[in-house]
């Protein structure tokens, strides 16, 4: 099974490459993040001549959020993060999928720092954290997928030093993330590639696709029994080359139909 998370940057404005990209890699789940359209905009009817079901939760201006599966329609169980009543961001939906729980988030970038937009997004961390771990006491497998705005590591980041004051650089947010790790979800790229420098975003200017300077902030978070199937993952980097395309590329992981991958992999 190929589930994949892709933050699109416009689903309208960019769906010949979103249909193209889905042609192409045929994913049978995928999370969209910044759809950048209210929920009458968003493009169901040529997603579904693509051969895929959606749910969505989408805003006019940088949000919102979707899911597809092939051939079905996902089931919806949540729109919105719980925690604060008055937030009306489009930013996280939930749907059951092929036994699962699927998680697709976009979390706040935060910038400029110091500022509101920064104590926005470790308040929308916090949420997300409480959830998370309610998530994890269910007896289904649960993954949350998305844009996490989030750089874990030195090694996911192309020169750290200039990003040491950026909201998704900051040691409150790279602690944050760190915290919803331990509470026992396995980041699925790094799970896979320990030390290598994978990156999933690369910005317009500067040239910085041509010269690989690039970030890793696009994640994904597995329960343990997601984990234990988790065969593959991988970006492809190559749709972030394509004319009018996201600053994203998309991730994907693949899981087996048993439970013995990951216990193979570590040498178990």
């Amino acid at each position: 099974m190929k589930i994949a998370t892709y933050n699109v940057n416009g689903v309208n404005g960019r769906l010949e490459v979103l249909l193209r990209w889905l042609d192409e890699a045929s994913p049978d789940v995928v999370c969209l993040q910044e759809l950048k359209a209210p929920d009458p905009k968003f493009p169901a009817k040529a997603i579904e001549a693509a051969g895929y079901g959606a749910v969505w939760h989408g805003q006019k201006s940088w949000n919102g959020v979707a899911i597809l599966a092939k051939e079905s329609k996902p089931l919806l169980t949540r729109k919105g993060l719980p925690g604060d009543p008055d937030d009306s961001q489009s930013r996280y939906i939930e749907a059951a999928v092929e036994g699962m729980v699927i998680g697709c988030l976009y979390l706040p970038n935060g910038n400029p720092y110091p500022g509101p937009k920064f104590e926005y997004k470790l308040a929308w961390f916090k949420r997300l954290a409480d959830y998370a771990a309610e998530l994890m006491e269910l007896e289904v497998p649960v993954i949350l997928a998305g844009d996490y705005n989030v750089m874990p590591t030195e090694l996911d980041v192309y020169k750290p030093e200039r990003w040491l004051d950026d909201a998704l650089f900051r040691i409150e947010v790279r602690g944050a993330f760190r915290e919803l790790i331990g509470q026992g979800w396995v980041d699925a790229v790094r799970d896979l590639h320990p030390s290598e420098r994978i990156y999933t975003f690369w910005d317009y200017f500067r040239n910085a696709y041509a010269r690989d300077a690039g970030l890793r902030i696009d994640h994904f978070l597995l329960s343990p029994d997601v984990a234990a199937r988790l065969s593959r993952a991988g970006v492809d980097k190559h749709v972030r080359g394509w004319e009018h395309t996201s600053d994203h590329a998309p991730v994907w992981i693949e899981l087996s139909n048993n439970r013995t991958a990951r216990r193979k992999r570590n040498g178990r």
